[in-house]
C-alpha cells in the first residue's frame, strides 16, 4: 500500500495499535485531526480525488455497526452472510468498482477500534446456536491492510478458536506470506476473485494476474485452508468465451475441486452514477457499452437472456470439472436459477442453507 499521507482520528492516536501502524511509514507525512472533514478536503483539493483516496488513509473508529447483513435486494436471491466491516475502499483500481461512486469522495479508512469489533462478534457467535459466514470483503479488499496491519493474522487466530462461524477472505492481492505458519483450524476460507487476462489487464488495475492469483491459492491450498472462487463480474466482450473456459481449466489444473467450498457468478452491474466516472477515469474501458437494462435494483444489467447464455457456459464448464462443487449466482432471480441450474434454492432449502452445508462440510462446522 503506497500511501500520500497518513490521517490520525484524535479520538484513536493514543492506541497502540496506531503507533505500530504509524512505524511502518515513518516517510509519510502525517496528521492527526478531529474529524474526517480535513481528510475529505485535502482529497478533494486534488486533481483526481479517486486515485488520492487510493493514497490516503484514515485510521479512526467505526462509529457504527461492525456487523452488517449482506445488502441484499428483495427480487434477487442473497446468499444472506454478514459483512465484517474493516475499512473502506481500495488501494487498487478496478474500472467497474462501485466503491468509486458508493462514497463521495472515497477514501482509506482503517477501523482501529478492535475491542469493539471483537465483542460484536463474539455476541453474534456465542449469542445463538445459528451458524454464520462472514465476509470482509464487501467495502473493500480483505487482504489490502496487510501491509499496515497483520488484521488477517488476528481474524484467522479468533476464528480458529469457535466451531460456530466462518470467515471468508475474498482478494485480488498475493498477501498471503504472512498466513502461512497460522493455526487456522479451516475456519477460514480464502477466496479470490477471479476473471480473465483480457479483463485483468484493462479494467483491474494494479491487481494480481491470474496466475500470480492461482499460484498463491495452490499455495494457502497447500497450508490447509480451503478455498472459494468468484468470477464476479463477468464481462461480456468479444473472444469471452474462449478467454473464460481457460480460467476454469487452469483453475482445475491448480486447485483440487474438493477443497473448494463454493463458487460464485455475477454478471457486470452497476448503478447508473458510476458510469461518468468510468468513462472519466478509464476512457479506453468498452465495458460500459454492452446491452443494459436496469434491473429490480436500479442496477444496469446484462440483457437477461445475455446472463443466461454466458451462466449456461460458465455452469457447463466448471460442472465438468468439479461436478460436486457448490455454485451459486450474486444477485441473480429465480428464473435464471431455474434455467441455467435446473433448480430453485428454496427447494434445497435457501441458499443460505446450500451454503452454510457446503462450509460445514468443508470446514468441520457445527449447525444446528
Amino acid at each position: 500500500m503506497k500511501l500520500s499521507k497518513i490521517f490520525i482520528d484524535t479520538t484513536v492516536s493514543d492506541l497502540p495499535i496506531v503507533r505500530e501502524i504509524c512505524k511502518r511509514y515513518p516517510n509519510t507525512p502525517q496528521h492527526t485531526v478531529p474529524d474526517v472533514t480535513a481528510v475529505y478536503d485535502a482529497v478533494r483539493q486534488s486533481k483526481e480525488p479517486i486515485s488520492e483516496g487510493k493514497r490516503t488513509l484514515f485510521l479512526t473508529k467505526n462509529r457504527g455497526p461492525f456487523l452488517r447483513p449482506c445488502p441484499g435486494t428483495r427480487s434477487y436471491i442473497c446468499c444472506g452472510y454478514h459483512i465484517l466491516h474493516i475499512g473502506t475502499f481500495c488501494s487498487m483500481d478496478c474500472a467497474y468498482c462501485i466503491l468509486q461512486a458508493y462514497f463521495n469522495p472515497p477514501v482509506l479508512q482503517l477501523f482501529v477500534n478492535h475491542d469493539d469489533m471483537f465483542c460484536e462478534l463474539d455476541s453474534l457467535i456465542s449469542g445463538s446456536n445459528s451458524f454464520h459466514r462472514i465476509g470482509t470483503g464487501e467495502f473493500t479488499d480483505s487482504l489490502i491492510w496487510e501491509s499496515a496491519l497483520p488484521l488477517a493474522e488476528i481474524l484467522i487466530s479468533r476464528f480458529a478458536s469457535q466451531n460456530r462461524a466462518v470467515l471468508e477472505l475474498k482478494t485480488k492481492t498475493v498477501a498471503i506470506d504472512d498466513l502461512a505458519p497460522l493455526s487456522h483450524n479451516r475456519k477460514t476460507i480464502l477466496a479470490w476473485s477471479l476473471n480473465t487476462p483480457a479483463v485483468i489487464k484493462k479494467e483491474e488495475r494494479r491487481t494480481a494476474t491470474l496466475e500470480a492469483r492461482l499460484n498463491a491459492a495452490a499455495r494457502c491450498q497447500k497450508w490447509g485452508y480451503p478455498l472459494a472462487f468468484h468470477f464476479d463480474p463477468l464481462v461480456i466482450y468479444d473472444g469471452w468465451e474462449e478467454d473464460y473456459q481457460k480460467v476454469i481449466a487452469r483453475l482445475f489444473e491448480s486447485i483440487d475441486p474438493q477443497n473448494i467450498v463454493w463458487i460464485s457468478l455475477g454478471t457486470f452491474r452497476f448503478m447508473p452514477s458510476l458510469k461518468p466516472i468510468i468513462k472519466k477515469r478509464f476512457p479506453d474501458s468498452k465495458i460500459i457499452y454492452g446491452e443494459f437494462i436496469q434491473g429490480l435494483d436500479k442496477k444496469m444489467r446484462y440483457f437477461k437472456p445475455l446472463r443466461i447464455e454466458i451462466y449456461r457456459k460458465m455452469a457447463e464448464w466448471i460442472k465438468q470439472r468439479a461436478p460436486e462443487v457448490c455454485l451459486y449466482f450474486c444477485m441473480e432471480d429465480e428464473e435464471v436459477w431455474q434455467k441455467v441450474l435446473g433448480f430453485l434454492p428454496e427447494e434445497r432449502g435457501g441458499l443460505s442453507k446450500m451454503l452454510d452445508e457446503s462450509a460445514a462440510k468443508h470446514c468441520g462446522l457445527d449447525i444446528i
